[in-house]
């Protein structure tokens, strides 16, 4: 894939970069560059490699998925200026 001055002008609009006409071909040989390293990268045979979430091997954290009420709701609504059974009780604003 190659990219062309106008392709060049559309990216910089897109990310409203202001780019001067004398800029333009060079910053259509980098974006060149980069889409053949791009290219070049799906070549690379990934077969039978595992997908990582880190270069070294760890388990994450986990705990055990369980529905609680935290054990603080009365701490939680103790500044509100008014409450019923835990809950906030705020004004009606839609009638």
């Amino acid at each position: 894939m190659s990219v062309d001055a106008d392709t060049v002008r559309r990216v910089a609009r897109l990310a409203r970069i202001a780019v001067a006409d004398e800029e333009v071909e060079p910053l259509r040989g980098e974006l060149n560059a980069i889409l053949a390293f791009v290219e070049q990268l799906g070549e690379v045979n990934v077969d039978g490699v595992e997908p990582m979430t880190s270069v070294t091997p760890m388990a994450m954290k986990q705990r055990d998925d369980v529905v609680t009420d935290g054990g603080i709701a009365d701490d939680i609504v103790r500044n509100a200026p008014a409450t019923e059974d835990n809950f906030f009780l705020v004004p009606k604003v839609v009638e």
